[in-house]
């Protein structure tokens, strides 16, 4: 059966000197401030797209590495996915980087990384994602 997730945000005024909020209407987490210079300069405590897609990506990942760990029979006691998403003023999104520390007892280093690897490739948001250059660090603690 196939699910829907709903956000909105309402902008006002123009791209430089406007701003908005963006409301997570499926969770009902809240709302958040998000500006141009939030997203293009420093955070200063707003949000911006981007950010938005990290989370997005980091915990889906974190997911199918999960999911593949298990099938294979090798459950992680705990998985620490950082997404960077890297934007550029004028040219867009131009990378996203995995950061992935894992605890995985009885896999070795070699494993992992193509388990991470096979977690990249497949996850939902990395294939929503293929116009990015998508690259990947993985390690186990």
């Amino acid at each position: 059966m196939a699910t829907v997730r709903t956000a909105h945000t309402v902008w006002e005024g123009e791209l430089i000197k406007g701003s908005g909020t963006v409301t997570f209407d499926s969770s009902g987490i809240g709302e958040q401030a998000v500006s141009w210079p939030s997203r293009a300069e420093q955070a200063n405590g707003k949000t911006s797209p981007e950010e938005l897609i990290a989370a997005a990506h980091s915990s889906c990942f974190s997911m199918a590495l999960s999911h593949g760990l298990t099938g294979a029979g090798t459950p992680p006691t705990k998985l620490t996915t950082k997404a960077d998403v890297t934007f550029q003023p004028g040219e867009g999104i131009t990378g996203i980087h995995l950061t992935v520390e894992g605890e995985v007892p009885g896999l070795d280093a070699e494993a992992f990384q193509a388990a991470a690897a096979d977690a990249k490739a497949n996850c939902p948001v990395s294939q929503a994602l293929t116009g990015t250059t998508i690259t990947l660090s993985a390690s186990l603690v």
